[in-house]
């Protein structure tokens, strides 16, 4: 007889009547609807028990085969916070002085972003998300992850959606390459590999956001239905 792995009755799923599933996912996308990338941040702090809770709920995301591919390094250290930033900013001079080419160039110029990233030293809490190509469920590096950009992905997207509704403001940040963050938050291993850098805390007394990433396509150019 064929071996199985032990399952458990589904006791935590919560079912509602057809109008309250509308009205919850309507209230949901007007919270959503609020989060927007902010490049200003106030050096307010946040407590770290936040930014932990915040990571418990990324680590719920599904991943292939459970593996949870994913290592979260929470950085506060304004050292090493300038060091970053430091990093981040060579990489982003060359990039803006030519090495993106003209098309991408372009396409950013309605963000007004630069190659000046003192909001790294600025904000409070960054967070480094790494992605695992080995390590399964036991942490044993000599089993193969699947699915690790999917799964890493979802898993961040969780953690932007925790960071909101906690009431923060973020900035996904992907400087080119990102191998020195390996170096910077001691993770320098065949496994581990930079996947995005997240930037956490309160919005800056006169925060503003472009306009330009105020417009979203409609529904009609996004979904089909048949």
């Amino acid at each position: 007889m064929k071996q199985t792995e032990a399952h458990f009755p589904l006791t935590d799923f919560i079912e509602y009547n057809q109008d309250e599933m509308l009205s919850r996912a309507q209230s949901h996308y007007q919270e959503v609807k609020r989060r927007h990338s902010i490049r200003q941040f106030s050096d307010r702090a946040v407590p770290q028990a936040i930014i932990e809770q915040c990571i418990q709920t990324a680590a719920t995301a599904p991943s292939g085969a459970n593996h949870q591919p994913w290592h979260f390094v929470a950085i506060s250290d304004p050292e090493v916070k300038a060091q970053i930033r430091h990093e981040a900013e060579a990489l982003e001079r060359s990039f803006y002085e030519g090495r993106a080419g003209e098309e991408w160039l372009e396409a950013l110029k309605p963000l007004g972003t630069d190659a000046n990233k003192s909001y790294l030293e600025r904000a409070p809490w960054l967070i480094a998300v790494f992605s695992q190509k080995r390590g399964g469920l036991d942490n044993d590096e000599s089993k193969t992850n699947y699915y690790v950009h999917e799964s890493v992905g979802i898993a961040t997207g969780f953690l932007l959606q925790a960071l909101h509704h906690a009431g923060l403001g973020t900035l996904t940040h992907t400087p080119k390459p990102m191998s020195f963050l390996s170096k910077v938050c001691d993770r320098e291993t065949d496994v581990d590999r930079p996947y995005m850098l997240i930037v956490v805390g309160y919005p800056d007394e006169g925060a503003t956001i472009p306009e330009h990433a105020t417009k979203k396509k409609p529904l009609e150019e996004i979904a089909t239905f048949k």
